[in-house]
């Protein structure tokens, strides 16, 4: 399917605000004023906005613990995440979550999880509702390499199958569960795994911003009208060590800058659509300085906010019905 320029745009607008926000996390992190854990997404760019941008507001996503990419893919406010990640009232959570558990349930974001292997049975369970309410929404699940060695994983994917969930299972292999090679922790190919409990799949390169789109659009497709859950299989790769303050003694000491001169998706997308001649340099810079001013403007806010009070602690811990 041919992208239209607006697309063409939206898509690299998207993708560049994860790596700028990643990267100013990456820096305002540094300074030991964001509280807690936090986990870059930066490299990774071409998977969560080549599969989102399938996805309308009605559909869901169940995010891993590496969530801000998918938050901003699916079309979360950029300064509440911001102040979520924080702490401050203002965010997306009120401060609650933090940067490993935020989540918008407006935007069908169901949040990212510190449990690996999470949020697959959550995204089927967003299926399972659009399914028996007839809403023609589909849910995606996103998990690591680590993610498909669970039986979380396993049974969400058996339960999908069994039940032909609008569900599509989404394994983004950054070849690293948190410093164990997936190279020596997946026993077998995860296509044949997801081919085991009846479900097609496809490998894709995740670098790719066009060859993700496409094949996330087949399985999406397929899933809205009926035809049971899909899996992908993204291979691709993090800038950032799996946490912040991750020394990345287990990789090769120029991997990354290897990675970031011959592999990064920004740059193979503006190197595609420049020789297809549907986006020039002017229009691209441009969107990286209306980026960065965002991102700016983001991180000022966030820091300028309140705390939560001592009288938010209980609130929004359990349900009135």
């Amino acid at each position: 399917m041919q992208l239209s320029r607006e697309e063409l745009l939206r898509a690299y607008r998207s993708m560049c605000t994860i790596r700028q926000f990643e990267e100013r996390v990456h820096a305002e992190f540094a300074t030991g004023d964001i509280p807690g854990f936090v986990h870059l997404y930066a490299g990774e760019e071409a998977s969560a906005v080549g599969v989102c941008m399938n996805l309308t507001e009605r559909d869901s996503i169940a995010s891993t613990h590496r969530g801000h990419g998918h938050c901003i893919a699916k079309g979360c406010d950029v300064a509440g995440m911001m102040a979520e990640i924080y702490g401050r009232k203002s965010g997306l959570c009120a401060g609650k979550g933090g940067s490993m558990h935020i989540a918008d349930l407006d935007r069908g974001m169901l949040g990212a999880n510190g449990i690996v292997g999470g949020g697959a049975p959550l995204a089927c369970g967003a299926a399972l509702t659009a399914k028996t309410l007839k809403t023609g929404a589909v849910a995606v699940a996103f998990g690591g390499d680590g993610a498909s060695n669970q039986g979380t994983t396993a049974e969400a994917m058996n339960l999908a199958s069994v039940w032909r969930l609008p569900v599509v299972f989404v394994l983004e292999d950054n070849g690293y569960a948190e410093s164990t090679a997936s190279a020596w922790s997946i026993g077998g190919d995860p296509l044949v795994r997801a081919e085991g409990f009846g479900i097609p799949g496809v490998r894709v390169d995740g670098h790719d911003f066009f060859a993700v789109h496409a094949a996330a659009g087949e399985a999406i497709a397929r899933a809205r009208d009926g035809g049971g859950p899909g899996f992908l299989h993204l291979k691709l790769a993090r800038y950032f060590g799996h946490f912040e303050g991750d020394g990345m003694t287990y990789r090769a000491p120029d991997e990354v800058a290897k990675l970031r001169a011959e592999r990064d998706c920004l740059k193979l997308f503006r190197r595609r659509v420049g020789e297809a001649q549907l986006l020039d340099d002017a229009a691209l810079d441009a969107i990286e300085a209306e980026v960065a001013a965002e991102i700016e403007d983001a991180t000022r806010r966030a820091k300028a906010a309140p705390m939560p009070s001592p009288a938010d602690l209980l609130t929004d811990v359990y349900v009135s019905y």
